[in-house]
């Protein structure tokens, strides 16, 4: 068989085997990129297909293509909003943190490898930051809706750590090759990788959202301009010196946040794009790698990850976020714990290869090493962990399917389905639903058949109801489909009783028999509740007060909109 029909062929093969795979994720409890590192080693030179593949100019250059996408997703997904509670601490452990996790790690690789300080600093430099693949991957794949602020924290900081971590590593090697330039020079460098990503990525970011919501064009054109503009960005930033990752998930952001209908036909084309760079991104890698050179430097290597782990990642923590920005003691414990380690240290490790660098190996196993174990050990246990620090909220009902119905440009109607789960509205007329003024029932199906629903209709458990309406019409519509269920889980977490946030704390303490200090007579809940926390409420955040926990339920922005009573 010649060369190019084999490489579809295996190429097809190890993609299609590596979705089907994705099964056993669930069943094992593995992280789904375990599973496409271990398929890509089972598929190398010593594995089952015996794939020969030490061509590391090319795999860094796929990986570099691969997280270019996937950090494109990432801040296509991300809400600004969610800036408001997480942006000063992520950036924080995105610059300081990696400082202090590559410091630590170093320290320890010195001493376990027999390095030099250098050459163990390197080490560290390579597995201090957190990867956006595996964090965007774990954290939106498990079924799992984590407090604003720690999932915030957690995606943000993955998405701009990246900078750190190459300036770290290249200045690293530059001075072990005796190529280092001044102070003045290696600073101007590291200015340069912040500063020239962060202007880029949002002002082309800016432009391209523009564009891409100007245009009018075949649906399927949008996904492959918004892509071809943020590789633009990319590519330009890391000519001119800057960080392109960087500056490619801030083009992300900026073309995710501008309303339109042109991100109704990209979201769901570039997630195929981010799990289609995963998969190759992750079987290359694997296929890179041989298993009997990593296991020369496994025990030594399993340290070092312990360190990572147990050591390194929470003290940076610690020293970055504890002392400086409200965060509760179980955030900061699963902060820690989330420090994953995927792609980018492997990414990082190449870099000495090709460098030519001494020890070259032994940077790239350990990366590898660190990152398999991060992965199974953290990657495996981060649902257990979510629950065990309590950083979970409860997942209300949402629409099983929505989307919108591309009439206008902006603010677009949607269509909403739901299936009727709540008891209460078993056999209950259509017309004393309390609908939002604004939504419409479109069609009811009943076994199979559309119904034409009219104000007599009354409803059955099971049916599927098409709603026509808008996205602030959402809460009120998920409140009234909210099964039995999902009404118990809410209740044991918010409590049953809820109260407005512009209720007046005045009236809120006579009706409850609290005492209240001077000056919060005229505060209204939502405000007190704010100031108790510390600014920067989300929803779970809790403050016991006088026998009771108040739990914020829901929130509009800045604002606490709705409170939960639970007793002690």
């Amino acid at each position: 068989m010649d060369s190019i029909n084999s490489f579809f062929l295996l190429s097809g093969f190890l993609i299609a085997l590596s979705i089907l795979a994705s099964r056993l994720s669930s069943f094992f409890g593995l992280p789904l990129l375990v599973i496409f590192l271990v398929l890509g080693m089972l598929a190398g030179e010593e594995g089952v297909l015996g794939i020969k593949f030490d061509d590391y100019s090319l795999a860094f250059v796929i990986s570099h293509l691969a997280l270019a996408m996937i950090l494109l997703d990432g801040g296509l997904r991300t809400r600004l909003k969610t800036f408001r509670v997480a942006f000063k601490p992520a950036l924080s452990l995105a610059s300081f943190g990696v400082v202090v996790t590559a410091g630590i790690v170093g320290l320890f690789a010195a001493w376990i490898f027999d390095l030099t300080l250098i050459q163990g600093l390197l080490v560290g430099a390579i597995v201090g930051s957190t990867d956006a693949a595996a964090v965007f991957a774990l954290l939106s794949g498990r079924g799992m809706n984590l407090n604003e602020r720690v999932a915030a924290t957690l995606e943000i900081e993955s998405g701009t750590n990246d900078p750190m971590a190459i300036f770290l590593t290249l200045t690293l090697i530059e001075l072990m090759m005796g190529e280092i330039g001044g102070v003045g020079e290696t600073l101007l460098f590291l200015i340069t990788q912040f500063g020239l990503g962060i202007g880029i990525g949002l002002g082309g970011g800016w432009l391209s959202a523009k564009l891409l919501r100007w245009l009018d064009l075949a649906p399927g054109l949008y996904s492959l301009l918004a892509l071809a503009l943020g590789f633009c960005v990319f590519g330009m930033t890391g000519a001119l010196g800057g960080s392109g990752f960087l500056a490619i998930y801030l083009a992300g952001l900026m073309i995710g946040n501008q309303p339109g209908r042109h991100l109704n036909f990209i979201l769901p084309v570039h997630d195929g794009l981010a799990w289609l760079s995963q998969i190759g991104l992750f079987l290359v890698l694997g296929l890179l790698v041989n298993p009997s050179e990593v296991l020369e430097y496994g025990v030594s290597a399993m340290l070092v990850a312990l360190v990572l782990t147990f050591i390194a990642r929470p003290l940076a923590v610690l020293i970055i976020i504890k002392p400086f920005f409200k965060f509760r003691w179980r955030e900061i414990g699963f902060i820690c714990w989330v420090g994953l380690r995927g792609a980018v240290p492997i990414v990082l490790a190449i870099f000495p290869v090709i460098g030519g660098v001494e020890n070259s190996v032994l940077y790239f196993n350990v990366a590898f090493a660190v990152v398999l174990l991060s992965l199974v050990i953290q990657g495996g246990t981060i649902p257990l962990m979510a629950r065990w620090m309590k950083v979970e909220v409860p997942l209300g009902v949402t629409p099983h399917r929505r989307g919108a119905l591309g009439v206008l440009p902006e603010n677009d109607y949607e269509m909403f389905v739901y299936t009727v789960e709540n008891d209460a509205l078993e056999d209950a007329p259509i017309r004393l639903l309390r609908f939002p003024s604004g939504a419409l029932i479109s069609a009811l199906f009943r076994e199979h058949s559309m119904l034409h629903p009219k104000g007599s209709t009354r409803l059955k458990l099971g049916d599927v109801i098409c709603i026509i309406g808008r996205s602030k019409d959402l809460p009120a519509l998920n409140r009234l489909f909210n099964g039995d269920a999902t009404l118990k889980r809410e209740r044991a977490f918010f409590g049953i009783f809820t109260l407005d946030g512009d209720a007046l704390m005045g009236d809120v303490a006579q009706a409850y028999g609290l005492t209240l200090s001077s000056g919060e007579q005229d505060m209204t809940l939502g405000e007190f509740i704010s100031l108790r926390v510390g600014g920067h409420p989300v929803v779970g955040d809790d403050v016991d007060w006088h026998g009771i926990h108040w739990v914020v339920s829901e929130m509009e922005g800045n604002k606490v909109t709705r409170v939960g009573l639970k007793p002690y």
